[in-house]
């Protein structure tokens, strides 16, 4: 399995069974040197919640692939009525793909999709992470997230490859939690996403990735690795 790290907490993953995409942010990325037609044909749209930094692309790149879009219920009903294939689920729950499965856990944050030009806050449902197991890997990405003691459960019952753990602060974890929540998921590799992106989330990545005693891996955007 091919892993990119697109840029903020867009990942994609390529694999034998399908090309995914977590949480698609490009256009609006000034930091990542990838656009969209830098990107294979994408048959799956994951997403964490419904803010702008983590949706804004899915609507272009679903219309233009094909792709379903695998959503909390509430965000998934949001872009069926715009037309794109969904499968909605809710936390708690798994379901397997053609790719693989995909259990939707808890987060702790918000999820709304912003009308500017009504000023209106639209509800999408509850925030979530996302725990993947393809191709006998197993992946969490945890979205944007505070930390909360029930990521030591979700160590303790999944093995973990990869994590992907924001450390931005202001509107997630900052990195002193992060290293927390490392420590609980117990991840073989966890890289951290969601910082730098703009001025209030900037981190020393490279400081986080060093205190994880050579299980953090930092990622620039565009970069990729093989799991």
């Amino acid at each position: 399995m091919k892993i990119t790290y697109v840029g903020h907490s867009t990942v994609l993953l390529e694999t034998e069974k399908g090309n995914l995409l977590i949480d698609p942010f490009i256009r609006g990325n000034q930091r990542t040197p990838m656009t969209i037609d830098d990107l294979p044909k994408i048959d799956a749209i994951l997403l964490t919640h419904g803010h702008g930094d983590h949706i804004e692309d899915t609507q272009l790149i679903a219309e233009r692939d094909g792709s379903l879009v695998i959503a909390i219920a509430e965000l998934a009903t949001y872009f069926s009525w715009r037309g794109l294939k969904t499968h909605g689920m809710s936390i708690g729950g798994a379901h397997t793909f053609r790719f693989g499965t995909v259990k939707m856990t808890q987060a702790f944050h918000g999820s709304s999709i912003t009308d500017a030009a009504n000023r209106q806050i639209v509800y999408a449902g509850m925030p979530a992470g996302l725990l993947l197991k393809i191709e006998e890997k197993t992946i969490y990405h945890a979205g944007d997230t505070a930390l909360f003691s029930d990521m030591k459960w979700i160590g303790d019952r999944y093995a973990i490859d990869l994590a992907f753990l924001p450390i931005g602060d202001n509107y997630t974890m900052g990195p002193e939690d992060a290293l927390q929540a490392a420590k609980w998921i117990k991840a073989k590799t966890v890289v951290p996403i969601h910082y730098n992106t703009f001025p209030v989330i900037q981190q020393d990545a490279g400081w986080f990735a060093d205190q994880l005693n050579g299980h953090g891996c930092v990622m620039s955007p565009g970069q990729t690795l093989t799991l």
